[in-house]
């Protein structure tokens, strides 16, 4: 029975699309245990909203922590097939400023800033693939989840390996729901992988570390399949070794991270007909200056100063080190961590952001 209370009109038109250019805030509507150290956040728009993205895509969260404004990016582990909510499915990390924020502190009825979805780690992205191996550790699992639970609620007979490692069984992460779907999608064929037992566990999974000889047992046809990762980076590391020492197609395997670590100082180019003139780039707040060629972003030819400039991803993702310019322009290539309408009103990344001419910062 569908009360007033409890669902929309179903004689109203429908909900407005999420636009994060006009829509920049997110409320918390529910708060799940999936593990003793994971979370998930489920969210909604602050009126009637539609969520569109591809599944697998993140969100940036704008958030401000004991004074400090901190940008962290998120995979949402929610499916579009579900638009009026989306959820982030958050692991505690020990010394993480934002993830034990998130575990401590938010609760239902709270407010967190917003930017997204944005991102490209989606088998929805690119063609069908008649077979696909989803490898995720840890966390990693939430983009992963996004696409089955999208291909579920819309009926795919996608042939499917999903492969989730853990530390130990109480460690894995939506197991039950992922057997569920398997239930409902004949295509469907679930591995869990843990390193080591849990007293008092029922688990009969794999137990140990993925390498070539488990994944040849889990499927052992994964050279024709298309692969999908996402977990912490050694992980992914150890997987890209993986398949290259197999001789895996690479161009059929995608993974998703966020890395924070910033990027390699490009070496000197020779002055070429003005190629890589150098640029002066003011800082007007703190009357610093430095000299930045046009083959480096202005992060890194502040860092090369020995200027600290607020910083995270590196790569126009998350937003942290987003300033407005007041003179100047620059060629910006960001990915998704700035709004078109602050991009408009002068705001820029410096970290994907090289110098066309003299810049200057209101910073």
């Amino acid at each position: 029975m569908v009360t007033p209370s409890h669902a929309h009109d179903l004689a109203a038109p429908p909900p407005a699309v999420w636009n994060s250019d006009q829509d920049d805030a997110l409320r918390c509507v529910q708060v799940r245990q999936e593990t003793h150290d994971v979370k998930t956040f489920v969210l909604a728009a602050g009126g009637p909203r539609h969520f569109r993205y591809l599944p697998g895509q993140f969100i940036t969260l704008e958030l401000d922590i004991g004074g400090r404004k901190l940008n962290r990016c998120y995979t949402l582990s929610s499916t579009p097939t579900r638009p009026d909510l989306v959820s982030i499915t958050v692991k505690r990390v020990p010394g993480g400023p934002v993830s034990n924020w998130l575990h401590d502190h938010l609760s239902v009825g709270m407010t967190l800033g917003a930017i997204g979805p944005s991102g490209e780690f989606s088998c929805f992205h690119h063609a069908p693939a008649p077979r696909y191996l989803f490898l995720s550790g840890g966390s990693g699992i939430t983009p992963l989840m996004s696409m089955t639970r999208a291909l579920h609620d819309l009926g795919s007979e996608a042939d499917i390996v999903f492969t989730h490692c853990a530390r130990s069984p109480v460690d894995l992460i939506f197991p039950e729901e992922l057997t569920l779907m398997a239930r409902n999608m004949a295509k469907l064929r679930l591995a869990m992988v843990c390193e080591q037992h849990a007293p008092g566990s029922a688990y009969a999974g794999h137990l140990g570390r993925m390498d070539a000889a488990r994944l040849a047992h889990i499927a052992p046809d994964f050279m024709a399949r298309d692969i999908y990762t996402c977990g912490p980076a050694p992980f992914m590391a150890a997987i890209r070794q993986l398949l290259s020492v197999a001789s895996y197609d690479m161009a059929r395997y995608r993974e998703e991270s966020f890395s924070f670590a910033a990027p390699a100082e490009p070496e000197p180019a020779p002055l070429v007909d003005g190629a890589s003139a150098a640029h002066s780039i003011v800082l007007q707040t703190s009357g610093q200056s430095f000299s930045c060629r046009s083959d480096q972003t202005l992060l890194q030819a502040a860092q090369a100063a020995g200027l600290r400039l607020p910083s995270s991803c590196s790569n126009g993702v998350c937003g942290t080190c987003k300033t407005r310019k007041t003179s100047g322009e620059v060629e910006m290539k960001h990915n998704g961590g700035i709004r078109p309408r602050e991009i408009a009103q002068g705001w820029i990344l410096p970290c994907c952001s090289k110098p066309l001419s003299d810049i200057a910062l209101e910073r």
